[in-house]
């Protein structure tokens, strides 16, 4: 027996930024979208816990126990006093160490996967739990939809949308380290504000609106990720030139985000980046998607 479970990415609409909290976290107001680019995570017995990847960039996974595939086992199973006997298969669609909460997906489909194979019957909250300990973008992953992240973008409120938004996600050749792009914010960006989520922004989504969305969207984030990786603002002009509604770098990037009018705008807007050369793929995909899912 085994089982497997879907996950989305995210992309953040908005990422406003405090100031570096004294336990070395940012307090955020992150307004997440799941889009439609997948990650599986498949859990079957096994003798021990082993972790294997396949798909792109599969070799920039780490496969020991630093992996929030296997840190979500190892969770659950001590929560429940059962060895965490498990062999995860993470099959990668996620562009890995983009912006686009990869990691975070694998470690929620990890929980989803092991909690439906050992029985567990843990709570919705249960597994929330767990997620907010394995990292700040886990809870979404788990969640889905829209949501409007707060403290360090675990504490987690469900947004309505009024429609589907489409955009273009361009992978970068080369990866960005989270925490060094907030080091690279907090040395840009002294005495930051407290954040808050934009109304505009919030009102937007409820309305399906993606001209509006595009009017509102933001990453506090950009100005540091385009400091560390100054080639990303060509990808930006490249999106833009092609008639995407908004750009932006995602999360903490590399990968970067563009919003388009519709389905049809979002495949010549990627036909364009892929021409450009500025870029190693560029993936249309559709938002908001469901969050992590049996199949």
């Amino acid at each position: 027996m085994s089982v497997t479970v879907r996950v989305p990415a995210k992309v953040n609409v908005q990422l406003a930024v405090g100031p570096a909290r004294p336990d070395g976290f940012h307090d955020l107001a992150n307004v997440f979208l799941a889009v439609g680019l997948y990650d599986e995570v498949t859990a079957t017995p096994a003798d021990e816990l082993r972790i294997t990847c396949s798909g792109p960039d599969a070799a920039q996974v780490p496969l020991d126990r630093t992996n929030l595939a296997a840190r979500a086992a190892l969770a659950l199973a001590e929560r429940y006093g059962r060895p965490a006997d498990v062999h995860l298969h993470i099959a990668k669609d996620i562009p890995v160490a983009g912006g686009m909460a990869g990691g975070s997906a694998d470690g929620a489909g990890a929980l989803l996967a092991c909690d439906a194979l050992w029985g567990t019957g843990a709570s919705r909250q249960e597994l929330l739990d767990i997620c907010a300990e394995l990292g700040s973008d886990v809870p979404f992953s788990l969640v889905g939809g829209a949501a409007l992240g707060t403290g360090r973008g675990e504490k987690l409120q469900e947004l309505p949308v009024g429609g589907a938004f489409h955009w273009v996600f361009a992978v970068a050749d080369g990866g960005l380290s989270t925490p060094a792009v907030y080091r690279e914010f907090d040395r840009l960006t002294p005495g930051a504000p407290a954040p808050e989520a934009s109304p505009a922004l919030l009102d937007a989504l409820r309305a399906g609106d993606p001209v509006a969305l595009a009017g509102a969207v933001s990453n506090d984030l950009q100005p540091a990720a385009l400091s560390l990786f100054p080639a990303l603002a060509d990808t930006l002009k490249a999106g833009t030139e092609a008639g995407a509604l908004a750009a932006l770098v995602s999360g903490s990037g590399p990968t970067t985000a563009f919003l388009a009018e519709d389905a049809e705008a979002a495949e010549r807007v990627a036909t364009a980046l892929r021409a450009s050369g500025t870029c190693r793929a560029a993936r249309p995909a559709s938002s908001p998607a469901p969050g992590a899912t049996v199949v």
